[in-house]
């Protein structure tokens, strides 16, 4: 290890290399550690404790045993806690944008800018904790009354992703914490730093011991703690961001305990530029939403679909667009596109690339490694795409923009609905009758007109079909850590 992320730093002492569990940091019983890679330039930049089973159950005790007095302080306590987590967050954002970056590789302004995000559920959520509120129906029996109240589920796990390792968490148990949930935080084990150090954060802040924990573990351990997590009886409620197949598999392995679930899964937006669109508005969306994270989100553009009218003119303006992405290491000014995670992550990009290619589809830009090697690769666009390459139907997960053409509303209609996903959707037209037909026919948890960027902390974030169960923010959001319990008073 050569960079020492200490000196990096404003303030060193978040960074964080031992787990968090009980308000306390933890080594793995074994002792055990696991390296986290920067993905720019394949350097170990850390030794992250790993955990084990036994130290998972620790966890899910201390939540559960910070429970019963988490919930019954007011929300308005609570609320008042999490503010200062907040403002400790914004105060220390440069730092946490710093280390994000080294560990996951996206352009330092890019991290800046989650950390905001990031932050903006913590701050929503503890204004949502005053207005928890249930019901008084009106009565059908005159000698009884009835209430219904909304409280905490319990204990919950969240389960989050490396491609945002601050707002996955933050959008998850901001508002866990806001019902009066404690939590036990599993993070990928790529990115674990950015969650240690809010964990940090949020000791200042005077969030008690055992209300939030963060297990880290390598890939074998986190496997086998994810069966801890979601097979213990104490744990009432599971959130998980990530693939569709883990998606499967954790729901599968939670069923003997009928959890609760948020399973925010994944995606393959289609990008539709209808003949009417402002194309210059078109092109700037599509770059913010296909090429944001090196293409690695959820809802980036997956299939790009161009009315034939306008097909030729929006390649020629994308292409332009493209070609002034600047890639290099996230921590270099000026620089729009960092890496790709890993390898196997660089690999996939490269099979569907030659994949579309052997298939008919042409070369617009891009097409290979950069070279500066590594994980690095070049910002592509592909062209004359059909529904038979794997682009069109897997998710990529990398910076390749594949463009269909299309004739007519029905038709793209169709295509953009042809798929297992039905996480993000975009399209692009002046036609306000046209503009609710389509999004009222577009099959997707979230439809963005004229804009390639949906993601608040004010709207309900997430899919349909194989894209998940659940909402993340928005006042939804906070009914996913609360039970309705019914009491009837006879008088």
């Amino acid at each position: 290890m050569t960079t020492d992320i200490r000196k990096l730093l404003k303030d060193p002492s978040l960074f964080k290399e031992e787990a968090f569990i009980n308000g306390k940091w933890v080594k793995s019983s074994t002792g055990k550690t696991f390296p986290i890679n920067n993905p720019a330039t394949d350097e170990i930049i850390a030794q992250v404790t790993n955990l084990d089973v036994a130290d998972a159950d620790k966890a899910i005790a201390a939540a559960n045993a910070a429970f019963p007095k988490w919930k019954s302080i007011t929300g308005k306590e609570r609320a008042g806690l999490m503010r200062k987590w907040f403002d400790l967050i914004l105060q220390n954002k440069d730092d946490l944008a710093i280390l994000m970056t080294l560990e996951q590789g996206k352009p330092l302004a890019e991290s800046v800018g989650e950390v905001v995000y990031g932050a903006s559920f913590i701050e929503w959520y503890a204004e949502e904790a005053k207005r928890v509120s249930g019901t008084i129906p009106t009565t059908i029996w005159g000698d009884k009354r009835f209430m219904v109240l909304k409280q905490p589920v319990g204990v919950c796990v969240a389960i989050t992703p490396w491609n945002f390792p601050n707002a996955m968490i933050t959008r998850k148990i901001a508002p866990a914490m806001a019902a009066g949930c404690t939590i036990v935080i599993k993070p990928a084990e790529q990115t674990p730093l950015s969650a240690l150090a809010l964990a940090e954060l949020a000791i200042r802040a005077g969030i008690p011991e055992g209300v939030m924990n963060i297990v880290t573990a390598d890939a074998d351990q986190s496997i086998a703690i994810g069966k801890t997590l979601c097979a213990s009886p104490i744990v009432r409620h599971l959130s998980f961001t990530g693939s569709t197949e883990v998606g499967r598999i954790l729901m599968s392995q939670c069923a003997p305990t009928v959890k609760k679930l948020g399973l925010e899964l994944g995606g393959h937006a289609p990008f539709i530029v209808f003949e009417d669109a402002d194309i210059d508005a078109a092109v700037a969306g599509a770059i913010a939403s296909k090429y944001r994270n090196s293409g690695q989100t959820c809802v980036c553009a997956n299939r790009i679909y161009v009315h034939k009218k306008v097909h030729d003119a929006f390649v020629e303006k994308f292409s332009k667009a493209v070609q002034t992405i600047k890639v290099g290491n996230g921590m270099d000014a000026g620089i729009s596109q960092g890496p790709l995670i890993d390898r196997a992550a660089l690999e996939k990009v490269e099979r569907h690339i030659a994949d579309a290619l052997s298939k008919g589809a042409k070369l617009v830009t891009g097409g290979k490694p950069s070279p500066l090697g590594g994980t690095f690769y070049e910002p592509t666009i592909l062209a004359n795409v059909t529904s038979n390459m794997l682009i069109t139907y897997e998710e990529t997960f990398g910076p390749v923009a594949p463009i269909i053409p299309f004739e007519s509303d029905d038709e793209v209609v169709e295509l953009a609905n042809n798929s297992q996903y039905g996480l993000a959707s975009y399209f692009y037209s002046r036609d306000i009758g046209r503009i609710w037909k389509v999004a009222e026919a577009l099959e997707y948890g979230m439809v963005g007109v004229n804009s390639g960027i949906l993601a608040n902390e004010v709207v309900p974030f997430g899919g349909v079909k194989q894209s998940g169960l659940g909402r993340e923010g928005s006042v939804f959001g906070m009914d996913e850590y609360l039970e309705l319990k019914y009491v009837c008073i006879t008088l």
